[in-house]
């Protein structure tokens, strides 16, 4: 099913094809779902294609239409489809497939890709795919699910290729050629391990096929080696390959002992998941929320507004206490959303870079001062600027400049505290233990829209009654 040939040559015609590089072509679209609907054979259609662009077309059929093609191909879907699927869509197609065939087609995975295939299975079907399993397999499996979600542990390959320092080139490159059935499908360097089997280096197969027979291992291998604990968290492992500029990267077990190997292939899964993750989050729904269906994206994002509703009831509440000055003062109730606004604006601003900062490590405890001072300054001079520019507005338009120099000083106010807020707020949900990315946003609304108010309200009231 899999095939090397480029993309565009892959499809059945250049029509299907179409000047698209990396997406199924709508024409292929319907053109499967027109043979499924006659119940005719798909595999001309399906056979020139690379197992991701099979996931694509699994993603972009409708739901009825996504379990007859997985009903069409029980028994010969090439495993890494399954690997290429959101997860949503990915559990449509294991309920179709059933136990058996997933359990088949975990067998013909590397260990990482097996493991994110199964591990978002419910309870009774992941049981039901481990019985069918090599007890050898079942228990590597297991092992893994036993880890932390998101941490190394679940990202690594089990399958490495290791070697002790006293061997030479020739009698690596001999035992890897003895044992080539059991060598991964893709591997990058080979380890080098003592005794105990803790890494002590590693030999790039470019390096190793650059020299001769007889030099040793120990004398051409790298000792700098940046080991990664089970555990850690896969948004750090990304860290870690981003700093050090890893292609692979061998995890260790609590004694330093080498369990495993991640490649830079799932560093790149992993940091769009991440960017992914946190960019639905900021908005306030789920990752994989595009192929929920109706009620399952309702219920998830009525949450996320009943929260909203809420911080805009408290927003509303501030006005409540000026009711008094509104009444008197009808340019009050049409100016005042342009000071929440511009808070707003310039907060989100702030915590978009805070938050990024956050994730990749750059604002730490040790900045966060000069971070928060920096932002603190660039609000009061656009605070500034924009009082005068919002004042001179107010006053042309109402003449008064009573009017245009509330809404001035209002302005400086509510910047600045957008911007201290757009750097303490995730400073303080990452400190005690919430994710910034999830709940930042909300709360800086909530607080700009609040101090807008009573600032705008609260000198209107001062100056004008």
């Amino acid at each position: 099913m899999t095939s090397d040939l480029p993309r565009e040559d892959q499809v059945p015609s250049t029509d299907v094809a179409e000047d698209r590089s990396y997406r199924i072509a709508p024409d292929l679209v319907r053109a499967v779902e027109d043979a499924l609907d006659r119940n005719e054979p798909t595999d001309e259609l399906i056979a020139p294609l690379h197992a991701a662009d099979v996931a694509d077309l699994f993603e972009e059929l409708g739901g009825d239409s996504r379990r007859q093609l997985a009903h069409a191909l029980r028994g010969r879907l090439d495993a890494e489809v399954l690997t290429h699927l959101d997860e949503s869509v990915r559990s449509e197609v294991v309920d179709v497939l059933g136990s058996s065939e997933i359990a088949s087609a975990i067998t013909e995975l590397e260990s990482d890709d097996a493991l994110d295939v199964i591990e978002d299975l419910e309870d009774e079907e992941l049981a039901a795919v481990l019985r069918q399993l090599s007890p050898s397999d079942r228990i590597l499996l297991e092992e893994a699910l036993s880890w932390p979600e998101d941490s190394a542990g679940r990202l690594m390959q089990r399958d490495l290729v290791t070697v002790p320092p006293e061997w030479s080139v020739g009698g690596t490159i001999d035992y890897m050629r003895a044992r080539a059935a059991h060598l991964p499908r893709d591997f990058y360097d080979i380890f080098v391990v003592d005794d105990a089997g803790r890494p002590v280096g590693f030999v790039p197969l470019s390096r190793l096929m650059r020299n001769r027979r007889p030099v040793g291992i120990g004398d051409i291998m790298y000792t700098e080696i940046h080991a990664i604990p089970l555990e850690m968290d896969q948004e750090d492992v990304a860290l870690f390959f981003r700093q050090y500029g890893m292609v692979t990267a061998p995890v260790v077990d609590g004694g330093g002992r080498l369990v495993g190997v991640i490649t830079v292939d799932d560093i790149v899964d992993v940091i769009h998941d991440e960017h992914e993750e946190d960019l639905m989050h900021l908005g306030g729904v789920a990752a994989d929320d595009f192929y929920h269906d109706i009620l399952k994206t309702t219920r998830s994002r009525f949450s996320w507004l009943l929260v909203n509703l809420g911080t805009a009831a408290i927003a509303s509440a501030a006005i409540g206490f000026f009711d008094a000055a509104i009444e008197q003062v009808v340019a009050l109730a049409i100016l005042m959303p342009i000071v929440a606004s511009m808070g707003g604006n310039a907060g989100t601003q702030t915590l978009t870079v805070a938050v990024r900062a956050l994730a990749l490590k750059e604002l730490t405890a040790a900045n966060a001062l000069r971070i928060i001072s920096k932002e603190v300054v660039v609000g009061s001079i656009n605070g500034v600027l924009f009082a005068l520019l919002a004042g001179a507005l107010a006053w042309a338009w109402f003449g008064s400049p009573i009017i245009g120099a509330v809404i001035g000083l209002a302005m400086i106010i509510n910047l600045i505290a957008a911007a201290f807020s757009g750097v303490a707020i995730p400073l303080v949900l990452e400190r005690v233990g919430v994710d910034p990315a999830v709940a930042s946003a909300v709360i800086l609304t909530t607080v700009t829209d609040v101090i807008g108010f009573v600032a705008f309200l609260g000198l209107a009231a001062a100056a004008l009654l």
